[in-house]
């Protein structure tokens, strides 16, 4: 007993060093992500790893990323495309991961095999004849198209995380709710669905994150002009180069990159403990 709290203490230390140099590895570049978007064209050329000079911090790189490239724009797009993109996603696909796992009826089999297809087929196989069923439907150069397009992507995803959790939801809880004269539908929303709050939450997380940074299909569905500021986030950093003449402005380009960056780190280092326990919540069928 007493030779449990060496052993533990070793184990910390051996820890720390093996997975310290990693976690600098990524922590770094946040780092200086940050403090060199507050830094002149001339400092991030001849310093670019020193920090700027606390009297000459550069915020002005920020207002400039946000009026002038258009990113307050382009940050609102991001929020609704993503917002709508994980509400979507979270409903179609946890009712369809339900009616898979607790349900049998004929050509169940196959249209499981359709959804891991999806998974499965490159996306850019695809892109060519969705981009004209896009135009023929009026959806193109339109956030609800992208909207459509990322929930259509992000599905087989969904449902094949939100069907493993039905699957380890014990039988009997639905039988309880169907003898206390539930419906099946009521039985899903009230009782089936937040026990499987753990998948929820990580299908919203990685479909959050693919929406949030995606940039080929936003640069094929929303080929407007880039002075009309409709694109997502990701569009805008391609288009800084418009904005300020073809001339390239680091400061605001690194300030463009913390305004991408922050958001999904943030929301990420949020809800990232939620992974983790939603894996192992669906690895273990009940």
């Amino acid at each position: 007993m007493s030779h449990t709290p060496v052993g533990k203490s070793r184990g910390g230390i051996i820890a720390f060093v093996v997975l310290g140099p990693f976690l600098l590895a990524v922590i770094y570049p946040m780092i200086w992500l940050l403090y060199t978007s507050l830094k002149s064209d001339s400092e991030i050329f001849l310093n670019p790893f020193a920090l700027p000079h606390w009297s000459h911090l550069h915020f002005e790189n920020y207002r400039r990323a946000w009026v002038e490239a258009h990113f307050s724009n382009y940050f609102w797009s991001s929020v609704v495309v993503t917002s709508f993109t994980v509400m979507f996603t979270l409903i179609l696909g946890s009712m369809a991961a339900y009616g898979l796992a607790r349900f049998r009826f004929a050509g169940k089999t196959a249209l499981q095999a359709l959804f891991l297809a999806g998974l499965m087929v490159p996306l850019q196989l695809s892109v060519v004849p969705l981009f004209f069923q896009m135009r023929s439907l009026g959806l193109l150069n339109s956030l609800p198209g992208l909207i459509i397009v990322y929930t259509a992507t992000g599905l087989p995803f969904a449902i094949f995380i939100l069907t493993a959790f039905f699957l380890a939801l014990p039988q009997s809880l639905y039988e309880a709710a169907v003898l206390d004269g539930c419906s099946d539908l009521r039985a899903f929303w009230s009782i089936m669905l937040p026990l499987a709050r753990p998948g929820l939450i990580t299908v919203a997380i990685f479909t959050g994150l693919g929406a949030w940074n995606e940039y080929f299909l936003a640069f094929l569905f929303l080929s407007g002009p880039s002075d009309t500021g409709l694109g997502t986030l990701p569009l805008g950093l391609a288009r800084i180069s418009i904005t300020s003449q073809f001339r390239s402005d680091w400061g605001v380009t690194f300030a463009a990159l913390a305004l991408v960056t922050l958001p999904a780190l943030l929301f990420y280092s949020l809800l990232q403990k939620h992974i983790i326990k939603g894996i192992s919540s669906g690895a273990v069928k009940g």
